[in-house]
């Protein structure tokens, strides 16, 4: 019968082994799929004998405000017109002093004006022949790379589609196929555990605690300990305050949600922008400075960064899509455009009023007290319970200035010490000196 557990683990073994390397097996093929092939280096410049590597240099430093090799910004594609245009010279003069070109009446330049509405190209009469001739190369020498990479059936680049490894028909076969020999194996353990004590029991070797009647003495035990009168006090003692532990704590934070991260439509960074780019708060939330809200801030906010910056982002072209924006025109079509659904993160019961303005300017409350520190966060969360009992512990710990300083240009500060001064001197002060026949005191 030992003989018989011995093959049957031995068989165990084996299973897990066969299945341990048929995991890193598919593992390592997912991990280690073929890449596409490169396309191949384009060739040289088609004219000119500029320094391409020289010219990547000046076109990052000079153009790219502006101009890409292959889409429109706020000037053309530079990549297409270069490679079609064969006079350098003229390439050069436009490049160096496009206004003098302008000036002289020049057909091409004209043409090119008034296609871009007449808008000022930069004047860059610091770049020598050479330098233009070097940008004149990178941008054709570029621009030919990019058409002679193959473009695969869904438009991407490269002729072969990527491996993506194992299909998930495979996969969960094999996650199938292990689940069912941990199966057997428990099973196979099992029956030789039963089998091996059939037999020590016949020859009378079955340890003490192991007979039969060890069934009929745990019942007795079980029984005995259910007439505990104290250790059945006890245990229900325990579950009573565990219970209430778990409803109070439970009904405490009902409708408190702190940690709440939803996903947005739009995958906005604060730690980007807030963060690293240093953009204040107010530059986005006008509304926190001057109203009760601190307000969404309209798209049209993003657009005066985002019209040439990160343009090739599909997060950014989430905005051009709500806005009905084209950037390969630089014009909006209102009939295409759709509002954003933004995902609300705090949200105040009906019943309270929070003034953000009241908050932010005149108690000069940074965001960061409630909101945590927003600059760090690539998703926005609650950092705050927003309880009643927060606000409350908020408003005892903060000192009121009462500083010339502290309430300058602040009515209510100032009435409050008109008010004081009044009672100092003896005088009545009614509620309508104290605010009482203001419309929100009775009218929210």
């Amino acid at each position: 019968m030992r003989n018989i557990s011995l093959i049957i683990k031995q068989f165990s073994r084996s299973v897990l082994l066969v299945a341990g390397i048929a995991v890193w097996g598919f593992s390592a093929n997912a991990q280690t799929a073929p890449a596409t092939p490169a396309a191949p280096a384009a060739a040289a410049a088609a004219s000119g004998t500029g320094d391409a590597a020289k010219g990547e240099a000046l076109f990052k430093a000079k153009c790219t405000a502006c101009h890409k090799i292959d889409t429109r910004m706020t000037g053309p594609a530079l990549g297409p017109i270069i490679s079609s245009e064969t006079d350098d010279k003229w390439l050069t003069k436009w490049i160096q002093n496009n206004q003098a070109l302008i000036a002289a009446k020049d057909p091409k330049a004209l043409k090119i004006y008034n296609e871009y509405n007449q808008a000022g190209m930069t004047v860059f009469a610091e770049l020598s022949d050479g330098d233009v001739a070097d940008i004149i190369a990178y941008v054709r020498k570029d621009w030919k790379a990019i058409q002679d990479t193959p473009k695969g059936p869904t438009g991407t680049t490269g002729g072969v589609p990527a491996d993506n490894g194992p299909s998930d028909l495979v996969i969960f076969g094999l996650i199938a196929v292990i689940i069912l020999a941990f199966i057997i194996i428990l099973v196979l353990n099992k029956v030789i555990g039963s089998l091996e004590r059939l037999l020590l029991g016949k020859q009378g070797l079955l340890p003490e605690g192991e007979e039969e009647g060890v069934a009929t003495d745990r019942a007795a035990t079980f029984k005995k300990l259910i007439k505990n009168k104290k250790l059945v006090f006890f245990f229900l003692l325990c579950a009573t305050i565990a219970g209430a532990s778990w409803q109070w704590t439970t009904l405490w934070n009902t409708n408190v949600h702190t940690g709440y991260q939803p996903v947005q439509p739009i995958k906005y960074s604060h730690q980007l922008h807030a963060g690293v780019m240093k953009i204040d708060c107010q530059y986005c939330h006008g509304g926190a400075y001057k109203s009760k809200n601190a307000t969404i801030p309209s798209l049209n906010v993003c657009m005066n960064c985002h019209k040439t910056v990160k343009t090739e982002s599909p997060e950014i072209h989430k905005i051009y899509d709500a806005l009905g924006y084209d950037p390969a025109t630089t014009k909006y079509d209102s009939t295409k455009a759709k509002p954003i659904q933004w995902i609300r993160v705090h949200n105040l019961p009906d019943l309270a009023y929070f003034n953000h303005s009241q908050h932010v300017k005149v108690g000069k409350i940074k965001c960061q007290t409630c909101h945590g520190p927003i600059e760090t966060m690539q998703e926005v969360r609650q950092y705050s319970p927003l309880t009643m009992k927060w606000c409350i512990q908020c408003h005892k710990r903060t000192e009121v200035d009462f500083s010339k300083d502290g309430h300058k240009g602040n009515a209510y500060y100032d009435n409050m010490i008109q008010v004081h001064d009044r009672l100092k001197r003896g005088e009545k002060v009614t509620a309508a000196a104290l605010g009482g026949i203001e419309c929100g005191k009775c009218h929210y």
